[in-house]
């Protein structure tokens, strides 16, 4: 019996320690055919570290210290999202549009990655893609503490995403998830509707750290 109740006790652990099963794309889905967005940002220096060597050097380069970054904003259904949509859009992104938006998406190779997955399946041009990618970014106040780091800071996912609820009046709790890996903390995703305005996502929202402190290299960035 008491074999039986520590079986039955170890089987609940895994169950609460287990990650969320993550979402799967639709690939070749028809553009422009979604519910609502996710606005991913990155903690880039969590990225640096994290690929070292391999790093995205136009990002990770000693001359931009970058913080919080659009990782993308993806289209997404309500269980799950589609991706590499069929478009007859441009694939590359050219080199004139990506100068507008490095101070927020950080490299070519980032940018044309995210308008290939998931802005081509907005359905939008992608000057206008990568507009609505700002306006979404702007609608999101970082929280004081998280615009600098001068040094590697240990924290708490939770708290973590208080910080974004507090600076954010009107975001709901189910509506933000903060995601990390086995060491760092890695993204902070929002949920917004076609008119960027915050909204509950229950199936993105599960996929919340749930360890209970994780690393944060240091920025020095904005």
């Amino acid at each position: 019996m008491r074999f039986g109740i520590r079986l039955g006790a170890l089987a609940l652990t895994c169950l609460l320690t287990a990650p969320a099963p993550a979402l799967s794309g639709e690939r070749g889905a028809p553009a422009g055919e979604f519910d609502f967005y996710v606005l991913s940002l990155s903690w880039s220096p969590s990225y640096c570290a994290a690929e070292g060597t391999d790093a995205n050097r136009q990002q990770c380069g000693r001359e931009r210290p970058y913080a919080f970054v659009v990782h993308g904003l993806w289209p997404q259904y309500e269980k799950s999202y589609p991706e590499y949509c069929r478009s007859k859009r441009p694939q590359r992104v050219p080199n004139a549009l990506v100068d507008q938006y490095r101070d927020i998406m950080p490299s070519a190779g980032l940018m044309g990655h995210q308008w290939r997955k998931h802005g081509m399946c907005t359905g939008f041009a992608q000057k206008d893609y990568f507009n609505l990618a700002r306006k979404a970014r702007q609608r999101l106040e970082t929280p004081s503490q998280f615009r600098r780091l001068e040094k590697p800071t240990m924290v708490s996912p939770e708290r973590v995403e208080e910080a974004f609820l507090t600076a954010n009046p009107g975001l709901p709790k189910d509506a933000i998830a903060v995601t990390c890996d086995k060491r760092y903390l890695r993204e902070v995703r929002i949920c917004m509707t076609k008119d960027l305005e915050f909204r509950s996502c229950e199936a993105v929202d599960r996929k919340d750290c749930r360890r209970e402190r994780v690393l944060m290299p240091p920025a020095r960035g904005k």
